[in-house]
């Protein structure tokens, strides 16, 4: 990496900005090399700014204007560090945490970290997405724990690929139901390294599968029943519009045909999936399971001053809970219903906050959720669900500002996008006004100030 005097002199680079609020890396001889040490303005003129989305600084000020008019800006007492969207790489979470400045690495091991001064007074958002991708889904959430066991305050949001796992897993325990049988197959072939790496910890024994049905009862447990197309349809029609059931029916075909294949491509047998699946259950969902505290301290959304972390957006229903009620509400009702009603979850507004990506089918986030947004305090939207590969990006959806936080942080992810090795990076909330972005994939800490566009 070049040092600040160097990168300072490069012609036509942005304007080098204060570094005294940059973190320092502690035992960063344990991870890759590769995070910045000098600063620049976040550039807006790096974003796709056309038509009502995108970013340029005209966009920005009127909507910073409108957002501080209808109610005060509000920075948190604390640092705040986001990072989201881990999909099961430890390495490259332990070395976001470094990037963080909240934790010194004192050892090559993924818990081998200690908090910082920095780190004990300042809170963890970890974004969603922690499962999937990578390499290591068990080390990851042994890494999450020791960084709670620390006494780090951390709060824990939902992602898709997170809740996909929750709502497999207890599908398999329920009756059977057109409106959840097909979630476990759902997973589709994503879940297969979880469950490859619990038969490797947990089920290695030569009478692990002993007392496990046949192939062909594990086939039935495993799959949505042969009239599940027939009656899933009717069964959905009053929550979800007709073309979101076919894109569903679609999307299960596919699911149904290739689970098997994919199974026996990642090594593992249906009754050595089944076993998984229930030994999963035993560490996830019961109460004394090793891994009960994921899906326990899981929320839906989290505001910090004027910002509200969240894994993928906001849409106008959201926005109305939240003016109606409370985000305490939002989160009571999101762990109500992944209680006692999967369907009603997974297809309804609540889960729109961790799979949108502002397209024509999610649900909309329109100017008025925005205004209702701002009245409540919220002027940014710091998520994660959308990989970008320099780094974290700015975007303006209908007026509100979001700050794009998933850097690509898996090697798996990476491998797909020409990216080596994992990745590291977090977005950081400074009380002092700024917002930091930090990343290995671009040479720069990306600064944005707020009150420069309010001036």
């Amino acid at each position: 990496m070049k040092d600040a005097k160097t990168l300072a002199n490069k012609k036509n680079s942005q304007a080098l900005v204060n570094v005294s609020h940059l973190p320092k890396y502690h035992g960063s001889k344990w991870i890759r090399r590769g995070l910045p040490t000098a600063a620049e303005c976040w550039s807006l003129s790096e974003q796709h700014s056309a038509g009502k989305d995108g970013t340029d600084t005209k966009h920005l000020k009127n909507s910073l204007h409108r957002a501080v008019s209808l109610h005060p800006w509000k920075w948190p007492k604390r640092q705040v560090f986001f990072i989201a969207d881990a999909h099961a790489d430890a390495e490259a979470f332990v070395a976001s945490l470094v990037a963080s400045g909240g934790v010194r690495k004192t050892g090559p091991n993924d818990c081998d970290f200690k908090l910082t001064k920095e780190g004990r007074k300042g809170l963890f958002v970890i974004g969603g997405d922690c499962l999937d991708k990578g390499p290591s889904n068990l080390k990851l959430l042994d890494a999450i724990r020791h960084l709670m066991v620390s006494e780090a305050e951390v709060k824990l949001l939902a992602g898709n690929h997170d809740m996909r796992l929750l709502m497999g897993l207890r599908a398999l325990s329920l009756k059977r139901d057109p409106r959840t049988e097909h979630l476990f197959v759902r997973m589709g072939p994503k879940v297969l390294p979880l469950l490859r790496e619990i038969k490797q910890r947990y089920l290695s024994d030569k009478h692990a599968l002993k007392g496990m049905p046949g192939v062909n009862e594990c086939r039935e447990k495993i799959f949505p029943s042969e009239n599940w197309f027939n009656e899933f349809p009717e069964a959905a029609a009053w929550l979800m519009p007709e073309k979101s059931i076919e894109r569903e029916l679609d999307r299960l075909r596919k699911k149904v045909d290739g689970f098997e294949q994919a199974c026996s491509d990642a090594g593992l047998t249906l009754q050595e999936v089944y076993a998984a699946a229930l030994k999963a259950s035993e560490l996830f969902l019961e109460k004394k399971g090793e891994y009960a505290w994921f899906f326990k301290k899981m929320q839906l959304t989290h505001q910090e001053g004027s910002f509200l972390f969240i894994h993928a957006g906001l849409d106008d229903r959201i926005t109305s809970i939240i003016e109606e009620e409370s985000i305490d509400y939002l989160n009571a009702l999101f762990q109500q219903q992944v209680k006692h009603d999967l369907f009603e979850f997974y297809y309804g507004p609540l889960a729109n906050t961790m799979r949108t990506k502002y397209r024509k089918v999610d649900m909309p986030l329109t100017c008025h959720g925005v205004d209702r947004a701002y009245r409540l305090g919220v002027h940014a939207i710091i998520h994660g669900h959308v990989n970008r590969t320099e780094g974290q990006r700015i975007m303006m959806r209908e007026g509100m500002i979001h700050i794009e936080g998933d850097v690509t942080m898996d090697r798996n992810s990476r491998k797909k996008e020409g990216l080596k090795g994992y990745g590291m990076g977090v977005t950081i909330i400074h009380p002092k006004g700024q917002v930091i972005g930090i990343s290995n994939d671009y040479p720069y800490a990306k600064i944005f100030e707020p009150g420069h566009y309010l001036n």
